[in-house]
């Protein structure tokens, strides 16, 4: 038995299967680190799909803003991890229903 080979269309399911996992875990968990870990997840679906689509193309433009958008994830992942910890030193917690509470 041969398998196929492997093509575009593998790679933008396998995309849309971790953006809607990242879509489903934003959606119903509270908590924050569960939260952050989900907006990596569509962020890296979004990846694989500007490299799977450069590939297609024979050009490095998605290659390029893949790694434009791996920077952006880790400014994100910074400022989301310094959220938790004033939201953890605040109310020793990190459910999403206590930030409200860090207003004001």
């Amino acid at each position: 038995m041969t398998l196929g080979a492997i093509g575009t269309g593998h790679y933008l399911v396998l995309a849309a299967i971790l953006f809607g996992i990242g879509l489903v875990g934003i959606l119903t968990r509270r908590n924050l680190i569960t939260v952050l870990m989900s907006i990596e997840l569509l962020l890296n679906s979004v990846n694989l799909n500007l490299v799977a689509f450069a590939h297609e193309r024979g050009d490095l433009t998605g290659q390029v803003f893949a790694v434009f958008t791996i920077a952006v994830a880790a400014g994100e992942a910074a400022v989301g991890l310094g959220i938790l910890l004033a939201l953890f030193r605040m109310h020793q917690t990190t459910e999403l229903d206590r930030a409200r509470e860090l207003e004001g």
